[in-house]
């Protein structure tokens, strides 16, 4: 169904890992083979640190006091609603067997990973909730080991709040690193960490880079660009919310885009009247983000209907999806492309980033086509395992063998014949691949 742009992107997002991939690979090269000493080299270099790269206990306590009750209490309530979401989705996934065939058993067993990475930006923004969803889900996976990871800054160290959220969601280690030698620490076991089995966490195109080249010797939560939104709307929906949702999301970077499909053309006219001056009230940083987010990546589309809003929805297959319309049951049943979705008014992207409770850990870039979000999944394996009577094994045995050969596959097909041979001695069986007797 097509959409009547008001306002087209000028560009669209780009991970940059083009022009980025061979200076992290050179850097992962080196703390490789140079260890702890050039992780503490490149963070002097990048981060302008030379304190102490491990926390210990006393730093931890000391950074903790520094953090007002109120926020405390603030980041208790989020770690609390995150975590027992947790607990509900593990619930989801059980050890199981299943007798398939009289005698043959098989099974499937949920093992969390024995070490997890948990990144937390500390650049423009200290992320306090991207340690709350990382390490909080990790701990409730049942990970062996925990190391948060986040970026110090020059004589002070990882931001207060980050430290506090990192110990009290479970973390076994703090680690004062940011970028890519953060991730290499976490993956090459450096500082006397155990090699981690899975890197999560949101950060910069290099750490987005870093965690691309490590995919396969580790495990990793996903390929992650650019945050992007996308609103739908219909004529219910107040144009004042709208366009301060839209710039919400808009302040994370020059590179983040945000949308709007609408129904209603009186409120996309609104809409791109008011976001502008809602820009220009925010803070110097968010300001300069926002606006060029808004000039370069925004668009804002009319469309006939609400499966018009649907389709443009799976479309863009956005990492966020926030519903301001009518039926919210039917977007509900209806959409199938998105990371996370938002159902009214009443919520909103920026509660799910900080502390409703679902994971604020997603698929960008059209990625939501495939795949969802952080979870306590991700840090599980599951695994099957079988066991078989003899009596069991015995047609397994014969078809496994005929359509080994079928393939051409003969030594497969011989680890089926012996077994056959020592259960069953005497007995003729068909095990050619043409149905002839062997």
């Amino acid at each position: 169904m097509p959409a009547e742009y008001l306002k087209k992107a000028a560009r669209r997002s780009t991970d940059d890992a083009g022009d980025t991939r061979a200076a992290v690979q050179a850097i992962l090269d080196e703390i490789e083979a140079g260890g702890d000493e050039a992780a503490r080299k490149y963070a002097a270099k990048f981060d302008r640190y030379d304190g102490n790269v491990v926390l210990t206990r006393d730093e931890i306590d000391a950074a903790i006091a520094q953090v007002p009750q109120k926020l405390k209490d603030d980041i208790r309530f989020a770690w609390d609603n995150v975590r027992r979401f947790a607990e509900a989705q593990k619930e989801t996934i059980r050890d199981m067997e299943i007798e398939i065939l009289p005698g043959l058993v098989a099974g499937q067993k949920a093992i969390p990973c024995r070490a997890a990475g948990c990144y937390a930006p500390g650049g423009r923004y200290s992320h306090i909730a991207s340690a709350l969803m990382t390490v909080t889900t990790a701990k409730v996976a049942g990970c062996g080991h925990i190391t948060a990871c986040s970026p110090p800054r020059p004589g002070i160290g990882i931001a207060p709040a980050i430290v506090y959220t990192a110990d009290l969601c479970g973390a076994d280690t703090i680690l004062a690193l940011g970028g890519v030698q953060g991730i290499a620490a976490m993956a090459f076991g450096l500082f006397g960490l155990p090699q981690a089995d899975i890197l999560v966490g949101p950060g910069n195109q290099f750490v987005a880079e870093a965690k691309r080249i490590l995919f396969g010797r580790v495990g990793i939560d996903m390929f992650a660009g650019p945050t992007d939104s996308l609103i739908l709307a219909d004529e219910t929906a107040d144009p004042h919310v709208v366009a301060w949702d839209l710039v919400g999301q808009a302040e994370h970077g020059y590179n983040s885009p945000v949308w709007l499909a609408t129904t209603h053309r009186p409120l996309a006219e609104t809409v791109l009247e008011l976001v502008p001056q809602f820009i220009a009230t925010l803070p110097e940083l968010n300001r300069e983000n926002a606006t060029a987010a808004w000039r370069d990546m925004a668009e804002v589309m009319v469309v006939a209907d609400r499966e018009g809003l649907a389709q443009v929805a799976d479309s863009y297959a956005p990492e966020h999806l926030h519903v301001q319309a009518a039926d919210l049951d039917w977007f509900l049943g209806r959409l199938q492309c998105y990371g996370s979705l938002f159902l009214g008014e009443e919520t909103t992207v920026a509660f799910g980033d900080k502390s409703s409770g679902p994971n604020h850990v997603l698929p960008t870039s059209g990625a939501a086509r495939y795949t969802g979000g952080l979870s306590v999944h991700k840090y599980m394996k599951l695994v099957t395992w079988q066991r078989s009577t003899r009596d069991a094994a015995k047609p397994v045995a014969e078809a496994t063998a005929r359509i080994s050969r079928l393939e051409g596959m003969e030594g497969h097909a011989r680890t089926a014949d012996i077994r056959l041979e020592k259960y069953f001695p005497g007995e003729r069986f068909d095990l050619t691949a043409d149905g002839g007797a062997a």
